[in-house]
């Protein structure tokens, strides 16, 4: 009753007039932001937070937290109508939203993705507003040996869970942990894999890699094709949206499993992009027409995209009760709120109601005001499929171009773009999975440092990784995960077996 209280206050603040404006603000520019990639949440409200200090704290973080639930939202658009994940969460979105596009239903895709980010975000809602106390006292105990094994987790069960070969899922992993080890080592301050080229001392960004690889790439293959997107209708009306909500209905354990697993890598923190991947497998391994993802089941939409919203606000929860960032906006965020003279942590809760329960409310109203302006906008997004290709093909360049070019203003970038366009091309030839290899290279390094800090920790004995009930039970699951393929070929080969002795004469 005493959360239930201070949140109807928290409303009160946050339905401000001049709050309102703000967020709806905040919503539409987060859209934009993105819908274009080379942006994304984090670099949107990097690049606003300057202009923030003139306002009250409160509305100050209500609109960049707006801008964070418009991008994303947006981040799905380009996702399904081209295949360019605006984000790395939305990469899953991908397997199955840009296959429902083709076959001409856009508007499904848009609609499940949209409504799947609002229930999503939703439920990680509900988590910050009534189990934060706990939930905040379950994350502390993380250390690096646990995050590690949360990462160990998403990677193993990456490989156990893929459509993929094995060793081609592997395979590509290593490319990215190969790639996402270029530049400086954040634990020793030496220079690894750069060839003594300065443009490389960054290392490669991971929006430049996946607008590569699947931007440019899936430009070259429409251009094999014969210049022409597959199903242009991008038309919608009542009855798909209509539609779409009572198909929805039908996977309801899909929705609610989704959102726990995002809201628990949220937490954690792992963050948005394992948690996507890992439901998307998750769904697919339980669901009875798992063969037929990636060629477009709306199912292959509604998980990612729910665990990704789930997991992507509930970092904010440990930013909020424990000063500890769950993604990189969350940090953007925390420099904020340092910056206008807060402490995030409990006392927060305590010095600072006024503000943890405006920010909650209105967490509340930037979900359902963003729902419902991207639902409205629906019909222009899909309208984009009725363009002709070559006009929509150099539009896509010249945004990638833009897009790869502002991660760090630098040519180079472009250049590395158009290689891992033509790697991304390649690979999809030989029926490698490019999923993995972008997971390896934005998780590479946060991975790597956790392991390397355990391994001090512990003197250089890998016991830490199961030195307690936890941190055990999560690389237990890993290594079950891992090896899964092996145990479903064993067992196939046992039960062709057995068939086949009772089938003989």
């Amino acid at each position: 009753m005493t959360e239930l209280a201070a949140l109807f206050h928290g409303f009160s603040i946050a339905l401000a007039p001049h709050n309102l404006l703000l967020m709806t603000i905040g919503i539409v520019l987060g859209v934009l932001i993105g819908v274009l990639p080379g942006l994304g949440g984090a670099n949107g409200v990097a690049i606003l937070l300057p202009l923030t200090f003139t306002l009250e704290p409160v509305s100050a973080i209500i609109l960049l937290s707006c801008i964070y639930w418009g991008a994303l939202f947006g981040g799905a658009i380009t996702s399904i109508l081209f295949n360019i994940p605006g984000e790395p969460w939305s990469v899953a979105t991908t397997f199955d939203g840009y296959p429902l596009a083709q076959r001409g239903r856009a508007a499904e895709a848009l609609t499940a993705a949209f409504t799947s980010s609002f229930l999503g975000a939703f439920a990680a809602i509900l988590v910050i507003t009534f189990v934060s106390p706990l939930v905040a006292g379950f994350a502390l105990k993380f250390g690096p040996a646990e995050f590690f094994a949360v990462m160990f987790l998403a990677f193993a069960s990456f490989i156990g869970l893929s459509s993929a070969a094995p060793f081609k899922t592997m395979a590509a992993m290593l490319v990215g942990f190969l790639l996402a080890g270029v530049g400086l080592d954040t634990v020793t301050g030496q220079l690894r894999g750069t060839f003594g080229s300065t443009e490389l001392m960054r290392g490669f960004h991971f929006l430049v890699v996946v607008i590569g690889l699947f931007g440019i790439s899936e430009i070259l293959q429409s251009i094999e094709e014969g210049l022409s997107f597959k199903g242009r209708d991008g038309r919608i009306d009542l009855k798909a949206v209509v539609r779409t909500w009572a198909e929805m209905l039908k996977h309801k354990a899909i929705i609610l499993r989704s959102a726990l697993i995002g809201c628990w890598m949220g937490i954690t923190p792992a963050g948005a992009t394992p948690a996507s991947f890992m439901s998307y497998g998750v769904a697919k391994r339980l669901s009875p027409h798992g063969a037929e993802f990636g060629r477009g089941r709306i199912e292959g939409v509604i998980a990612p995209e729910t665990a990704a919203h789930a997991a992507g606000t509930s970092a904010l929860l440990p930013m909020l009760a424990l000063g500890i960032p769950g993604s990189p906006t969350a940090a953007v965020l925390l420099g904020g709120l340092i910056m206008w003279g807060l402490q995030p942590g409990p006392m927060l809760f305590v010095e600072q109601k006024d503000f943890v329960w405006g920010l909650i409310a209105s967490m509340y109203l930037g979900n359902v005001v963003g729902f419902l302006i991207v639902l409205v906008a629906v019909p222009w997004f899909a309208a984009i499929l009725r363009i002709p290709f070559p006009i929509i093909a150099a539009l896509i360049l010249v945004v990638c171009a833009i897009g790869a070019y502002t991660v760090n203003n630098a040519a180079f970038d472009i250049v590395l773009m158009l290689i891992f366009g033509v790697l991304g091309y390649v690979m999809k030839k030989l029926d490698y999975p490019l999923a993995p290899l972008v997971l390896a290279l934005v998780l590479g390094d946060r991975t790597e440092q956790s392991f390397r800090q355990a391994l001090l920790m512990s003197e250089g004995s890998f016991t830490i990784f199961f030195a307690n009930p936890l941190v055990a039970s999560i690389m237990i699951a890993g290594f079950v995960m891992l090896f899964w393929p092996l145990v479903a070929r064993l067992r196939s080969r046992r039960t062709g077996g057995a068939r086949a002795a009772a089938q003989a004469p």
